[in-house]
């Protein structure tokens, strides 16, 4: 691991078995997140896209141990976390966390503001009660929110403002590392602007490293280093972003880039308009797992899987025809 990585996620994968009958047997398995590798540097953002179902949260959530990973490494400062022990795992928990898609739902409605702040940081950083109430609005006015609102409950406040609160509750622990899992796809696009603009600063602020998970390409493209393209349970393409974004290389991400929705004054592209449906994790097809909807498909894609590979200075792919 360089020294310069602040994560390095090495073969991990995901399977979830599948069970059926009165017995509950295992008759198979969903392959979620299919050995994939890839690294996040210290203060980058690396954005992770792809369809729904293509393994992007599970594995966000299994670098945070929400999920259990079936195999591989995952290095945060060149240590194992999958080998660390529940308590041990605990103590690092604090470095790592996770920003949610629907905050209203990681949001405990019973519980104030104040409430939810003061218990992160009275019990996780062993603050007393005062000194808890005045970190509270000092979090607050970090986020963009009066300290006023310290009282209200999180049904009391529009979406953008219970992210806001969302996110002030990730930075109570003054994390290195935050998982942004949809964290703006469910707001209106002015609020979607706000929320992006503000973790820019608070990374910025806080030299913070961001998996910036998303659907939105328009998004991933204002706030990321770098973008990882996932299909399937596996990493097609990865690249700076600029350079992903003028020069796809894979198929998929050809297509994906084609359904961005063109800017007055932009050059309009041809739309790929993709065939088929998406194979299911349960049921992979051999090869290429793209090779059921790829327009160059060959039979050499479907028998022979395709090697992720340097095909330029910083830019991985996998797929035979480049």
């Amino acid at each position: 691991m360089t020294q310069e990585n602040l994560l390095e996620i090495q073969d991990l994968e995901v399977r979830f078995p599948i069970k059926k009958g009165i017995l509950q047997r295992t008759t198979g398995y969903v392959r979620a997140v299919d050995h994939i590798s890839f690294s996040i540097k210290k203060c980058e953002t690396l954005g992770l896209v792809g369809e729904s179902g293509c393994g992007k949260t599970t594995t966000g959530r299994a670098i945070l141990r929400l999920n259990t990973p079936t195999g591989g490494e995952i290095l945060y400062q060149g240590q194992n976390l999958l080998d660390k022990s529940t308590s041990d795992f605990r103590t690092m928990r604090k470095d790592l966390q996770i920003i949610f898609q629907d905050p209203y739902s990681s949001l405990n409605p019973r519980q104030t503001v104040k409430s939810l702040l003061s218990e992160v940081l009275t019990i996780k950083c062993g603050h007393s009660k005062s000194e808890a109430a005045e970190k509270t609005g000092e979090l607050l006015q970090q986020v963009g929110l009066s300290p006023m609102y310290a009282s209200r409950y999180p049904h009391e406040f529009s979406g953008g403002q219970r992210q806001r609160i969302a996110i002030a509750r990730a930075l109570a622990l003054t994390p290195e590392f935050i998982v942004c899992d949809e964290a703006v796809s469910a707001l209106d696009v002015s609020i979607q602007s706000q929320i992006i603009n503000l973790l820019m600063d608070l990374k910025s602020t806080y030299q913070m490293t961001y998996l910036f998970i998303s659907h939105a390409l328009n998004v991933v493209q204002h706030i990321s280093d770098r973008v990882a393209v996932m299909y399937l349970g596996k990493i097609v393409e990865m690249a700076e972003t600029d350079e992903l974004f003028s020069h796809p290389a894979h198929p998929y991400t050809q297509a994906l880039l084609s359904a961005v929705p063109i800017l007055s004054g932009r050059e309009t592209g041809q739309r790929i308009l993709l065939k088929g449906e998406v194979p299911g994790a349960a049921h992979i097809p051999l090869g290429c797992r793209f090779h059921t909807r790829c327009p160059y498909a060959e039979d050499r894609c479907k028998k022979e899987e395709p090697a992720f590979r340097e095909i330029g200075p910083g830019h991985m792919a996998a797929c035979h025809k480049i």
